[in-house]
């Protein structure tokens, strides 16, 4: 179902790139978006046992197309490194492949996990604050929930 990487020389575990995931601030979600032209959109997210969380608005580009396809990728880069003279970058990559579904209110369960998992990721020890924050946003934002169904993950670092 899923191609097999081409640079197996390259290849690194599925733990490694779950760690990618933790650490990585920003990666792009691809969705197949109006008219069937891909559109791959920066995001920030959050992983948690097997599913990568993003805060989004109740609507939009990248909501009414995981509505239509929930089939989704998202694609993370770490430690990069451009090497100018061997023209070549070092880098970790992770894409991941999976389905996506918009959680919306008064979907409070998936909700509170996915909000928890990204206020931890980028606002840790600030409960007070992000607490306040989430309630006032809470009844215009949706949750995109994907559920990792692939991981290709790799390094080239030479």
């Amino acid at each position: 179902m899923f191609r097999e990487i081409r640079r197996k020389d390259r290849l690194i575990s599925q733990e490694a790139g779950i760690e990618l995931l933790k650490k990585c601030e920003f990666g792009v979600l691809s969705v197949l978006g109006d008219d069937d032209y891909p559109y791959g959109v920066p995001v920030n997210f959050a992983y948690k046992d097997n599913c990568i969380y993003i805060h989004c608005f109740l609507e939009g580009h990248k909501v009414d197309a995981i509505k239509k396809h929930p089939k989704v990728c998202l694609t993370a880069v770490g430690n990069a490194v451009v090497l100018k003279d061997q023209i070549a970058t070092n880098y970790t990559s992770v894409i991941a492949f999976g389905k996506a579904e918009i959680v919306a209110p008064p979907e409070e369960k998936i909700r509170k996990i996915a909000f928890d998992a990204i206020i931890d990721k980028f606002v840790p020890n600030d409960e007070e604050h992000t607490s306040n924050y989430v309630k006032a946003q809470e009844s215009k934002t949706s949750v995109i929930a994907m559920t990792i169904e692939h991981l290709t993950c790799k390094q080239r670092n030479l």
